[in-house]
């Protein structure tokens, strides 16, 4: 993540994003809070099951419009109708290719291909890229006229994602798209898939590298393909492990130092004395220093495996735990309930309750649980394996459970039930993250599968 400005780009740009918030100081330190009950062993095949049957559903909403398909990232509540991000569908692959069996590798290739599809089919660009997000079915347009296409639009094109502005290319959706078709290279043999992956780090290379004095790469470009001027920490860790692969898989030295250049950007970014990462840069000179995103944190330890930064860990453990109560005045979990794990940012802790997070939007709560970086943190904890590790992110794949169990009942995909207790929401209620955008109790591919992930211990950014 990199700044103020990137909302109108990055993958978690949602239903009502506004202006980015100003400047924060990053909060004092927090206490790791449990949720009252106790720990939990990893989550039975039962939940893992269920998990899955929610992926199934999102790739299959819209039978009517043919195979070649990518998986709808929100339920039809969040109101972003048949919208697949590329990064949730990266993910939703890495999850497939995670779960034993014939079924989970026949869906990941499925999905493997119409990210390649997406890639060789732009209405616009022939040079390796994918944008933010697709359309997979149906939808009204902004000035309220219908699209009848589903992800293959009637030209051959692709349908992007244009409803709602996602049409831009950021580094980070790309290195995950990345990181998936070169697992399924890897575990297929099939060379379209490194193909695939070897385009996209070459859009990355010939369009974001930057010789600024931080180095590393840029965040991407905007809809209409122009340069992006700010840096994200997140990218050049997603780099790392995108470059890594595609060193090992084509023996290519030039990966290897791509990927080092990537690796000192992220060590840049590094805060000695308070033992985390910061967010990256907006003019690649000087590091922006607030607000402190959970995901640098787990996922710089999750691809390098560092154990001089593994204390990244404990900071988002102690600093941005959350438990969200029935009893919170803009809470929106049932009452008899809660759950525990971690916000978004240092920004969502200290949000203003009595202002909606977008317009349009509810009010926030402090203590909102953002359920994929919950899912980040229980995975790095479970791969650290020091002292108390395991026994929390049991606890947190317990929270996770039970989001998956009681949570977003009721909600649909293409207009059809989802599975009962299937889909974990990306948040416990309505969070500011503090980059002017929120996140929402609705089920979410990209949550769901980081659940899988967890679960499963694969960790997707240094191999399954």
């Amino acid at each position: 993540m990199a700044g103020t400005a990137r909302n109108h780009l990055t993958r978690r740009t949602l239903i009502g994003a506004g202006t980015a918030a100003a400047a924060l100081s990053v909060v004092g330190a927090g206490t790791a809070r449990a949720a009252g009950a106790a720990p939990a062993a990893v989550a039975p095949d039962g939940g893992r099951a269920r998990g899955y049957a929610f992926l199934d559903a999102v790739m299959d909403a819209y039978p009517d419009h043919g195979t070649t398909r990518l998986a709808q990232s929100y339920a039809d509540e969040a109101g972003l109708f048949s919208t697949a991000f590329t990064y949730d569908n990266a993910l939703a692959v890495l999850a497939y290719l995670a779960r034993p069996g014939h079924a989970g590798r026949a869906r990941a290739v499925a999905l493997g291909d119409a990210l390649l599809y997406a890639q060789s089919h732009d209405p616009q660009y022939d040079d390796g890229r994918l944008r933010q997000a697709y359309n997979v079915g149906p939808y009204v347009y902004y000035d309220g006229s219908p699209q009848p296409d589903g992800f293959v639009r009637a030209d051959g094109t692709a349908n992007v994602g244009t409803q709602f502005g996602f049409t831009g290319t950021a580094v980070g959706d790309m290195a995950w798209a990345g990181i998936a078709l070169a697992a399924l290279a890897a575990r297929t043999g099939e060379a379209r898939f490194l193909t695939g992956a070897v385009r996209i780090g070459e859009w990355v290379e010939a369009n974001a590298r930057t010789d600024e004095p931080l180095g590393g790469y840029k965040f991407g470009v905007d809809g209409a393909g122009q340069k992006l001027p700010y840096s994200a920490t997140e990218h050049n860790i997603d780099l790392t492990a995108l470059f890594g692969r595609l060193a090992r898989l084509t023996g290519r030295r030039v990966w290897l130092e791509r990927r080092a250049r990537a690796e000192a950007f992220v060590h840049r970014m590094w805060d000695a004395s308070g033992g985390f990462f910061y967010t990256g840069t907006n003019d690649g000179v000087t590091v922006n220093t607030s607000p402190v995103p959970e995901d640098t944190q787990t996922w710089s330890y999750l691809a390098l495996g560092e154990r001089r930064h593994a204390g990244s860990l404990d900071w988002a453990s102690a600093r941005l735990a959350v438990l969200d109560t029935a009893d919170r005045r803009n809470s929106t979990v049932p009452a008899g309930q809660s759950y525990e794990g971690v916000t978004f940012s240092s920004a969502s802790l200290t949000a203003d309750e009595d202002a909606p997070i977008a317009p349009y939007q509810p009010r926030p709560d402090r203590e909102g649980v953002w359920f994929e970086g919950t899912a980040h943190l229980a995975l790095a904890l479970r791969e650290r394996r020091a002292p108390g590790d395991a026994r929390h992110a049991a606890r947190l794949v317990a929270s996770l459970e039970r989001a998956q169990d009681l949570l977003g009942q009721g909600q649909t995909a293409g207009g059809r039930a989802l599975p009962g207790r299937s889909g974990v929401v990306s948040a416990s209620s309505p969070l500011d993250t503090g980059y002017g955008f929120g996140y929402y109790p609705y089920r979410h591919t990209g949550a769901t599968a980081w659940y899988l992930l967890a679960v499963a211990g694969a960790n997707p950014l240094r191999g399954l």
